[in-house]
């Protein structure tokens, strides 16, 4: 009897086991990718705003050296 009950046992516990994790580890499983998702997207964000930004501050400064007149040469002292 104490076979049978053994081997009854351990088949509940395989059967619990294999059915896969329960809907509340699906739902905080599926939360953190979208949490990743969204910290991966605001990153991108606000790299994407510093190259923006890096970009047009490099347009300012070209934009500014042409039109600012050429310095005058100095001689070269010999």
């Amino acid at each position: 009897m104490k076979k049978v009950l053994s081997i009854a046992a351990a088949t509940a516990m395989l059967a619990i086991v294999a059915c896969g994790p329960s809907a509340d580890d699906k739902a905080k499983a599926e939360a953190a990718k979208l949490d990743s998702i969204e910290q991966q997207r605001i990153a991108d964000s606000t790299l994407q705003a510093e190259e923006m930004k890096m970009t047009e501050g490099d347009s300012t400064a070209v934009a500014g050296d042409s039109t600012t007149a050429p310095a005058a040469e100095a001689p070269a002292a010999h």
